[in-house]
């Protein structure tokens, strides 16, 4: 009996002894004698072995284990503390090796030396380093709920702060800077470690409802704060503009438009361009406003019919977008390898917190800014602390984030003690130390105080969880979402609204939404919302085809059967079309009018 052995995919060959092919060869990468990126793996369910080499596959190192002992003994830690040892030796010695998630399918890994039996094959170098880089920058990760720690990922990949430190040099689209970073008090070691530009702020966190202003997860923010310049940030979009050059010597010119221009502007549109028809540095431009003018000449011989030749050419600018505004940040002028002129602009916006703007904790607790309360109207402790940001306690039991909370308790000690703390996943918080501190430093050992009434003053009944924590000003702001539309532009097709808000369309009122307002009643809303596309067409009684009017003669007649008297229905557009196009395919549906009398 032998097994089939694939190389990245492909059949190579057969051996008669798997396990013990697998073993040699795994010595022979240990020994570097083959690739140490090579990954192993005997599938005993399906009887085969495969060699993988292929790229992008994520390799991670353990420490390997013979016969139930860790190959790295404690002269090896020593000799790296002194530095007469590094991270190749220890592979180079067979202590550690990298290992993919294939291979992994055949390990036991155990977590600490503790747990090692005769059974392991590795032994992780530190617990922290099952997670990945962002997930390992989270404090006490481990007493988070795992599903939370995956949306964590996604979070951090969102938030704000310094994406580049030679932003001011970069031409990126949707890009925001936070004015103030700031590192976390409390902190995984490998935050230092690895070269990362802070995304974050610390903040003074309240758990406790609010007026009903954070129900579910919104957040309530201290207006003060703000003013102070909590999660402030600045939006760069860039608007890009090319000299293109056309067959017939003919080719576009970057300059301000004149009067004689098909589709010239409102002479208002210009006002912030230069000679050179772009937009000059620090000018505030508005939605519509032209930041980079361009003038194009005519494409295709139905545009130079269209056009006479005085109006030989048509306006092209770019423009500001549709419910947004900038300040002319910089402008870069270039060329391509075409010999193209290139303009690019970038506009900044400063961006305040609003209503709407959407914030999260590191332990994946993602909530929307619902009110922004003045400090006068806050809850504040005896010591007249008042909360930047008040989080609604409904959000804890169901998450299971208790990391969340030891962040909290722990940020508070070191913002009294002074002293930035070790919040590494898996490193065994003492709780009782903790508790000790806290009393130390004059508080209670819970970290709960007595928080009182912004309004009243008087002390509230409950005792509120009141401390320090990282919190990250996520890129999703009101600014780039708010949409809105009364009667606008239509599709050519089908007559019907927009789609998208770069376009000016608005949200789409589905079937769903459709069958909420007939069980609400709302029969005028949906009349509204329904008509945006009707028609009057002009049906044959007799054999229910489309008929047609003629407005010059005044005469009707059905195409059909000739019947000269029509009746007018009001259709839907999007209706017509679909029977139209039925049509087309030789399929006749009849409209079948009823005498709208009867009953």
């Amino acid at each position: 009996m032998t097994t089939d052995v694939f190389y990245n995919g492909r059949f190579i060959g057969e051996v008669e002894n798997p396990e013990h092919f697998v073993e040699s060869l795994k010595e022979k990468r240990r020994a570097q004698e083959s690739s140490i990126e090579l990954g192993i793996r005997y599938d005993k369910n399906s009887d085969i072995i495969f060699l993988i080499t292929d790229v992008g596959r994520v390799l991670r190192p353990l420490i390997i284990v013979k016969n139930g002992k860790s190959k790295l003994e404690q002269e090896h830690i020593e000799s790296l503390r002194k530095g007469e040892l590094t991270w190749d030796d220890l592979i180079n010695l067979a202590i550690i090796e990298y290992v993919d998630a294939a291979e992994e399918d055949n390990l036991l890994i155990a977590i600490s030396e503790q747990e090692l039996s005769e059974k392991h094959t590795h032994l992780e170098i530190d617990p922290i380093a099952m997670f990945g880089a962002i997930m390992s920058m989270i404090p006490y990760a481990n007493h988070d709920q795992s599903s939370r720690l995956n949306k964590v990922g996604r979070t951090h990949k969102q938030a704000l702060g310094l994406y580049a430190a030679n932003y001011f040099n970069l031409i990126n689209s949707d890009v925001s800077i936070l004015h103030y970073p700031q590192k976390p008090i409390v902190k995984s070691f490998l935050y230092d470690s690895i070269d990362f530009y802070p995304a974050g702020q610390n903040v003074v966190v309240a758990i406790m409802p609010y007026e009903g202003y954070n129900m579910s997860d919104a957040i309530v923010l201290n207006k003060a704060s703000v003013e102070r310049g909590l999660g402030r940030s600045t939006y760069f979009r860039p608007y890009t503009s090319t000299e293109l050059h056309y067959t017939g010597n003919l080719k576009d010119k970057i300059c301000i438009p004149t009067k004689d221009v098909s589709g010239y502007r409102t002479e208002k549109s210009y006002n912030y361009l230069e000679e050179d028809g772009i937009a000059y540095p620090e000018a505030e431009l508005k939605e519509g406003e032209v930041i980079i003018g361009k003038v194009s000449p005519p494409k295709f011989l139905l545009e130079m019919e269209e056009i006479s030749l005085a109006r030989a050419t048509k306006e092209n600018s770019s423009v500001i977008r549709q419910a947004e505004k900038g300040i002319v940040d910089a402008v870069f002028i270039t060329i391509d390898n075409q010999g193209h002129k290139i303009v690019q602009v970038r506009t900044r916006d400063n961006r305040i917190p609003e209503i709407g703007d959407k914030f999260a904790s590191p332990h994946g607790q993602k909530g929307v800014i619902g009110a922004i309360v003045p400090e006068e109207d806050l809850p504040f402790t005896s010591r007249g602390i008042k909360p930047d940001l008040i989080f609604n306690p409904h959000g804890i039991p169901s998450r299971m984030t208790i990391g969340y909370l030891l962040e909290l308790l722990t940020g508070k000690i070191s913002c009294m003690a002074g002293q930035t703390m070790d919040g590494t996943a898996f490193s065994k918080p003492d709780l009782k130390a903790f508790e000790k501190m806290l009393l130390e430093l004059g508080f209670r050992q819970d970290g709960k105080e007595t928080l009182y009434d912004g309004l009243t003053g008087k002390p509230l009944e409950a005792k509120i969880f009141i401390g320090n924590i990282y919190y990250l000003k996520l890129k999703y702001m009101v600014s780039n979402k708010i949409q809105m539309r009364a009667s606008g532009k239509i599709t050519l097709l089908t007559r019907q609204p927009v789609e998208g808000r770069a376009k000016g369309g608005a949200l789409r009122l589905g079937e769903m939404e459709k069958d909420a307002l007939v069980a609400h009643g709302a029969s005028l809303l949906l009349k509204e919302r329904f008509s945006s596309d009707n028609v009057i067409v002009h049906i044959c009684p007799k054999c229910g085809s489309f008929g047609i009017r003629d407005k010059l003669r005044k005469k009707e007649i059905c195409p059909l059967c000739g019947n000269q008297k029509l009746e007018t229905v009001e259709i839907s557009y999007a209706s017509k079309l679909l029977i139209e196009e039925l049509i087309s395919l030789n399929l006749f549906p009849h409209l079948i009018l009823k005498n709208k009398y009867e009953d």
